[in-house]
Formats: C-alpha cells, sequence, structure tokens
C-alpha cells in the first residue's frame, strides 16, 4: 500500500493503518530499535509503540515521508528506552560509544531556548550532510542514525574497518568545523 493511503487510513482513524504501518516499514522499524537495544523484546516493544504513538498525532500532523516519520519516532523511543536501562550496559556499549562520539561536534539541548535553536541544527545538519560524498553520508547515517556496529557498516560497504573509523573521525571533524563556522557553540 502506497504511504498516502496509509496516512488517509490514519486520517479516516481506521485501525487498518497500524497494520499496514507494520506491513510496510515493520522491518524497518525494527532494525532500527535493535541496533540501538540489540534487545528482540524491547525492540518489539518499541515498535508496537511507535504505531501507538503515529496514531496519537497523525492527524493533525501529515509527514511528508512517512518512512523517515515512523523510523524518527521508533529511534527516539528506543533511545528513551536504551536511555533507562542504561545501567545494565546493554547493547555491548555501542550505542553510548556512538552517542559519545557525537558529543565532540554536537551540542547539548538542555533549555527551552536550545530545544527552539535545536530545529536550526536539524538543518544545518542535513545541509552538512548532503554536502558529503554518498558513501561519506551513508556510513555517517549508518553509524549515528542507525546505531549499526563498524564492523556491520564495513561489511556493507566493503571497506575496511579501520577505513570506517577514519572515515566517521574526520566526518565528525568535517561538521565540528562546519557548525563552528555556522556560529553553534559547541
Amino acid at each position: 500500500m502506497e504511504d498516502t493511503q496509509i496516512l488517509d487510513l490514519y486520517w479516516e482513524r481506521n485501525e487498518l493503518a497500524i497494520r499496514e504501518s507494520e506491513k510496510s516499514y515493520g522491518r524497518y522499524c525494527q532494525s532500527i530499535a535493535y541496533n540501538i537495544l540489540h534487545d528482540r523484546e524491547d525492540s518489539d516493544e518499541c515498535v508496537n509503540d511507535t504505531w501507538m504513538r503515529a496514531w496519537g498525532v497523525i492527524p493533525p500532523k501529515r509527514p511528508d515521508r512517512l518512512a523517515i516519520f515512523l523510523g524518527t519516532i521508533t529511534r527516539n523511543l528506543s533511545i528513551d528506552r536504551w536511555k533507562r536501562k542504561r545501567a545494565q550496559k546493554r547493547g555491548n556499549g555501542e550505542t553510548e560509544v556512538a552517542l559519545e562520539e557525537l558529543t565532540e561536534c554536537i551540542p547539548a539541548v538542555n533549555s527551552t531556548e536550545d530545544i527552539v535553536e535545536a530545529s536550526e541544527l536539524e538543518r544545518m545538519i542535513n545541509d552538512f550532510l548532503y554536502s558529503l560524498s554518498e558513501q561519506d553520508c551513508n556510513v555517517f547515517l549508518r553509524r549515528y542514525w542507525f546505531m549499526e556496529e563498524y564492523a556491520v557498516i564495513s561489511d556493507k560497504y566493503g571497506i575496511k574497518l579501520n577505513t570506517v573509523k577514519t572515515s566517521l573521525h574526520r566526518t565528525r571533524e568535517k561538521l565540528r568545523v562546519y557548525l563552528e563556522k555556522e556560529g553553534v557553540a559547541l
């Protein structure tokens, strides 16, 4: 079923919207959740919560790209769950390592003013990502959006593990420089 048809079902408050979302995007959302949580049961719960969260915000929100919208919900729910379970050191520490790597170049969001500025930061990061080569952008997104391990990225793109690490380090440094040039205080 097409995204527009699924969105129409949400707008009609037809529960078939949830089943169709799951059919079209279940594996996609499951992979996002699992890469963050490394726990099948927790991932399943986050994905199920994704459908309920989508049901609660559509309408009035009508996302332009349903996959990105659902993926963002799943990612945020998964990170929140990961933070709650952080003391248990789940996920072999990969999520924590990935998030810590980004602290070098992305400022923390703590106040209301910071939250308002976050949308501008998002725009800047998107502009930065568009300036990268396709492979550098994909490697960066695989690591910091999908929370994939270095080895998985290496296998996926057929490049050496050290090349992945070096590429990510250089991209983070470029992002830091770019954001400083744009006036973002780090």
